[in-house]
């Protein structure tokens, strides 16, 4: 009897460790502001959103999904993307579309979580994404956005540098080899005026959107760079560190991303 008990504790215990706590793309993160914020929107996504079965809209969710896993486990997700690469390599939704999160509509008060990550910088159009999203979400349920800085070091230079140096910025600082190629970061950056937070929350407050969170945060780009180059990421720390003493205020121009929760209210 004992022995039986002891082998199922064991089977218990190699189930626990073989589950993992977190998605792929909380522990690709470099440790930092990045992966305290994305922990910090988990829990609060944790917390706010029904405990029964869930209905998730990701838009532009592609391949790669930032959502906790205790919440993916009890959702039906449904992936819009543009590009079908991405929605071929989706090993997680259980619908996939292949259409234009800016003009793709949803019956009313179709989801209780939104979620759109990385993506509307890519837009050209946000507002119409936006107010895709307004009426496809439930009243109490969430919107997710993370997204680029435009008032940022790097989103200065990712708004006024070309596409082919982004592709070489990911190939050779950050060491994706695949950067570029088809369903493959980095995707043209287009930062509509939207994407500011200042004008992203003045959209939220008219459109009856309340803002239970928002966080700026240091791009993982910085920390990456110090690992791999650290040369490299000490010139571009000294430049962000002269910048923020000429800039008025206290902002730090490496917090070049957010997250931002909004609800419908």
């Amino acid at each position: 009897m004992n022995k039986t008990v002891t082998i199922d504790f064991a089977q218990a215990a190699t189930a626990r460790a073989s589950t993992p706590a977190h998605p792929q793309s909380l522990l690709d993160l470099p440790p930092g502001e990045a992966r305290e914020s994305l922990l910090a929107v988990h829990a609060i996504l944790g917390a706010s959103l029904p405990t029964s079965p869930l209905a998730i809209y990701e838009a532009g969710g592609g391949s790669t999904s930032f959502l906790p896993l205790d919440v993916l486990r009890r959702a039906h997700v449904t992936v819009v993307d543009i590009d079908a690469e991405q929605l071929r390599t989706n090993d997680y939704a259980h619908e996939t579309i292949l259409g234009d999160v800016q003009s793709h509509r949803f019956a009313p008060r179709s989801f209780d979580l939104v979620i759109c990550y990385n993506v509307i910088e890519h837009l050209r159009d946000v507002e119409a994404a936006l107010l895709r999203f307004c009426e496809s979400v439930k009243q109490g349920g969430l919107i997710l956005i993370g997204a680029p800085n435009p008032k940022s070091l790097s989103g200065v230079v990712t708004k006024y540098s070309p596409h082919w140096f982004h592709v070489w910025f990911y190939r050779h600082v950050r060491g994706d080899k695949k950067a570029g190629l088809p369903g493959q970061a980095p995707f043209p950056t287009f930062f509509h005026p939207l994407v500011t937070l200042s004008r992203l929350e003045a959209f939220a407050e008219a459109h009856g959107l309340q803002m239970i969170y928002r966080n700026e945060y240091e791009s993982p780009r910085y920390p990456e760079m110090r690992a791999r180059k650290p040369t490299f990421a000490a010139l571009i720390d000294a430049a962000a560190s002269v910048v923020n003493l000429l800039l008025p205020g206290k902002f730090d121009v490496r917090r070049g991303d957010y997250h931002v929760i909004l609800r419908k209210i």
